[in-house]
């Protein structure tokens, strides 16, 4: 398989976690970081060991040694800087929500498939080991029928007036922020959308959200999801059953699950991996792009169109 070299759009601190895991790609090669301020690029690149640093995003997707840019910036730039990387000719991996919009979602849908590009979602949750196995237990049926589903993932963020996480101009919230987590993962396991939708929110003196739950039904399946900036949740998922239940810790990360038949634990699975779990996603984007192959099975563009959907319809119930 060729070995890509990845464009970094943002010197923050997601995409040093992506950089740190890219090490553990076999098929992928730390090439250009690109931020606002030369400073910056220039400091993420001693520190990630990257070839090129670059101010402005726009000089990152003109090099045509960039086969791939993954977009770490705010929620709300997404659309823009993968657009534009797009529109050069880039294969984009974006982190989640990839837009703020389904329109701005369809958008670049379209785009790249005009331009023949593979665009994905960031839902590196999906490819941990853990999670996949969890749905295989699902699958062969050593739960029973699925009857809930529950979700959660918040930790307390303090609040600073000017805070990327509490500005309303930057798609604050926790809903985009953590709320997409419970979302995502749910979906993962029902593989369906989420109706007869119950949603409470608190909001802070900024207008933005900052804790919520959602309730809701997908077919015969009852799901409960949680999000918070106020608070530290459990951060598990549970899929139970009629004959048992799995129990997934630290969900959105995970290394293990765990099977129970009522109160006793019948297997565990853990990966022992030695990476954050970032480069699992990486290495999805390289095997789909050498397949010649404009989008992902794992996180389709319909699955990246029905969170749009999905979020459109929890904020509506605010």
């Amino acid at each position: 398989m060729t070995q890509l070299n990845w464009g970094i759009v943002s010197a923050g601190r997601i995409a040093g976690l992506f950089c740190q895991d890219l090490v553990f790609s076999k098929n992928s090669h730390l090439y250009a970081v690109a931020a606002r301020k030369q400073a910056d690029a220039d400091e993420f690149a001693k520190q990630y060991n990257v070839e090129k640093s670059y101010q402005g995003y726009q000089t990152l997707f003109d090099d045509p040694k960039v086969d791939i840019v993954y977009v770490a910036t705010p929620h709300n730039f997404h659309f823009q800087q993968a657009f534009d990387a797009l529109s050069a000719g880039k294969h984009v991996l974006c982190e989640k929500p990839m837009t703020v919009s389904h329109k701005e979602c369809e958008i670049l849908v379209r785009l790249a498939k005009d331009k023949g590009l593979l665009l994905m979602e960031a839902l590196w949750t999906y490819f941990l080991p853990a999670m996949q196995k969890a749905r295989e237990w699902l699958n062969d049926g050593r739960i029973g029928q699925l009857k809930h589903i529950k979700v959660d993932f918040g930790y307390p963020v303090p609040f600073k007036l000017d805070g990327r996480e509490y500005n309303p101009n930057l798609a604050g919230g926790c809903l985009l922020d953590m709320g997409i987590y419970p979302l995502a993962i749910a979906d993962f396991f029902l593989e369906a959308d989420i109706d007869n939708l119950f949603v409470k929110a608190n909001f802070c003196e900024t207008g933005v959200e900052d804790d919520v739950i959602i309730i809701g039904k997908s077919d015969d399946v009852m799901v409960s999801l949680a999000t918070s900036f106020q608070c530290r949740l459990s951060n598990n998922a549970y899929l139970i059953g009629d004959e048992g239940y799995i129990l997934i810790p630290d969900a959105f990360r995970t290394k293990e699950c765990r099977l129970f038949h009522l109160d006793e634990l019948v297997e565990s699975f853990t990966d022992n991996r030695q990476s954050l779990g970032y480069h699992f996603e990486a290495d999805e984007a390289c095997r789909v792009i050498e397949e010649g192959k404009l989008e992902s099975a794992v996180v389709s563009h319909q699955h990246s169109l029905l969170f749009q959907s999905q979020l459109a319809s929890v904020k509506a119930l605010f």
